[in-house]
């Protein structure tokens, strides 16, 4: 069994405006900015980075915002659902906000003993605020959402399967420990994680595979401290007969991916080096930061890419 991850690193989806995007997290959502830069694949495309105050491991939800991208689908072999830890008392707080903000649909629920309150982003996006008791997590206190109501960070990401069994083995594998059931979602906890600890699994049989667009979730990433435990969680996998990339130098921290039986995309991505490497603490988010082998393009890339205001 794998002992090595902490928990979520960060989960990164699709968007089809990035100012639309920007505003759904810093000023409806209150998270920080923490980088502005570019896919690695596609640099005339944002890659935008949200969390905490520094970008901590478990609390970073970041977008590739292609312009006008389709909706996608919702279904099955997908993240359904990524949920933010809130103090306990706060949805009330979170429901007037949002409803204040013109948010239809909110649903209101309790789930494995927990409250929750659901709602969509912009492009359709599958969210939801829990109340997490015991949360020490410092949050981001830059926005007008006070500390004490403000999102801590994940709570845990629902994945939508056809079949729940295959990936319920290897999240076991991964070092969580089967929580029990409850209408028809099978729960999994990291003891001893970095607060983002959670994993639901929701059992959709008879549901048409999801469809990738605006909304979706592209891949889920897992925390690890460093390089070295990266190796050793990358070889575990190997071993265990999964195909794993080599590792990928993402500028802030190191990623290997592989694909999970139930199609989902998983990344396992160290804490290291950091959002600062190449910012300030007190500047993250401001400048367009560009990954090394696209620094000659920066003069086209600032004229082409849509003007972000903060």
């Amino acid at each position: 069994m794998i002992t090595q991850i902490k928990g979520l690193h960060h989960i990164t989806s699709l968007a089809s405006n990035a100012q639309e995007n920007n505003d759904f997290f810093t000023q409806i959502l209150g998270l920080r900015r923490i980088k502005k830069t570019v896919n690695f694949d596609r640099p005339e495309v944002y890659h935008l980075y949200y969390g905490d105050a520094v970008g901590t491991p478990g609390t970073v939800m970041t977008y590739f915002p292609f312009p006008g991208l389709h909706r996608g689908r919702s279904g099955t072999g997908a993240v359904g659902t990524t949920v933010f830890a809130v103090p306990v008392g706060a949805l009330t707080y979170w429901h007037e906000r949002l409803e204040g903000m013109g948010f239809e649909e909110l649903t209101q629920t309790i789930r494995f003993g927990e409250t929750r309150l659901g709602f969509r982003g912009p492009d359709g996006d599958g969210f939801a605020l829990v109340e997490q008791k015991d949360d020490e997590r410092s949050p981001w206190t830059g926005s007008d959402v006070d500390g004490q109501q403000a999102i801590r960070g994940f709570h845990s990401a629902t994945l939508r399967l056809e079949d729940i069994g295959p990936t319920g083995a290897l999240l076991q594998f991964m070092g969580f420990e089967d929580q029990g059931s409850e209408n028809h979602q099978k729960r999994y906890r990291l003891p001893g994680g970095n607060g983002a600890n959670i994993i639901d699994l929701q059992a959709l049989p008879d549901v048409v595979p999801a469809e990738e667009g605006a909304g979706s979730v592209h891949h889920i990433a897992f925390a690890v401290e460093n390089r070295h435990d990266q190796q050793n969680v990358r070889k575990a996998l190997v071993d265990a007969g999964y195909d794993v990339t080599e590792v990928k130098d993402r500028d802030y921290f190191y990623a290997v991916y592989f694909q999970t039986p139930g199609g989902i995309l998983f990344e396992i991505a160290t804490n290291e080096p950091g959002f600062d490497r190449d910012e300030t603490v007190d500047h993250l988010g401001k400048t367009l930061m560009l990954p090394r082998q696209h620094t000659h393009l920066r003069a086209k890339l600032e004229r082409e890419l849509p003007l972000l205001r903060d």
